[in-house]
């Protein structure tokens, strides 16, 4: 029987790190549904498009090629914030939804099932996964860590203005009418705050073994 893992929560809170350890560690495929919302902004820039309408995102969407989810301008502040602003639009939502319920029932490479993060995975896009988890942390510990991950890379973001940009997109998230941000019914929420990466692997790997062996 196909592993289908569904791990949903807000940025900075760890569920990326999981889902990558998660999908090594089971052999599973692994997409960040994040990325699709992403590449359909980062297609909207290039077209000059910084505050596009519906119509125009829509369409970027429909016509995603997956080879721009290995983009490295993915990653750029200006393609997640307008990530979060297409994201709370209905039809670019319903675009994307049978991309990622294709991967979770036909994953490439041969997998035996799939691992998807993402803020409506486990309640929207696979009601039925087999393991779910919500991972979360608080405003404070995510924002210090999307801080230092910008210092990483050379950014000079502001601390403040780390944490405001965080719970405006929290906020975005949470508040859209389709498909908000929230743990589904029968996820096992973990709350990453004062966890380090290896603890939250061992205690979600604990977790999906048991869902296996009943």
């Amino acid at each position: 029987m196909s592993l289908v893992i569904a791990i949903d929560g807000p940025a900075a809170a760890g569920k990326g790190t999981l889902a990558r350890r998660l999908a090594e560690h089971y052999r599973l495929a692994y997409l960040d549904s994040g990325s699709l919302y992403r590449g359909t902004a980062l297609t909207l820039l290039r077209q000059g498009l910084e505050s596009p309408d519906e119509s125009a995102a829509v369409a970027a969407a429909k016509g995603l090629r997956p080879e721009i989810l290995a983009d490295p301008a993915l990653r750029a502040e200006a393609t997640g914030a307008l990530a979060s602003k297409i994201a709370v639009i209905p039809a670019v939502r319903a675009a994307l939804l049978d991309w990622q319920r294709d991967f979770a029932a036909r994953p490439p490479s041969g997998k035996q099932g799939a691992v998807l993060d993402g803020r409506d995975i486990g309640t929207v896009v696979l009601p039925g996964a087999m393991v779910k988890f919500y991972v979360t942390a608080s405003d404070e510990a995510r924002a210090m860590r999307r801080f230092k991950e910008l210092q990483a890379k050379g950014g000079t973001a502001l601390d403040a203005r780390v944490l405001e940009d965080m719970r405006e997109r929290d906020s975005r998230d949470t508040a859209r009418s389709t498909a908000p941000m929230r743990p589904a019914d029968d996820a096992l929420i973990i709350d990453t705050s004062a966890l380090d990466a290896e603890q939250v692997f061992q205690r979600a790997r604990d977790y999906v073994d048991r869902r296996i062996q009943n």
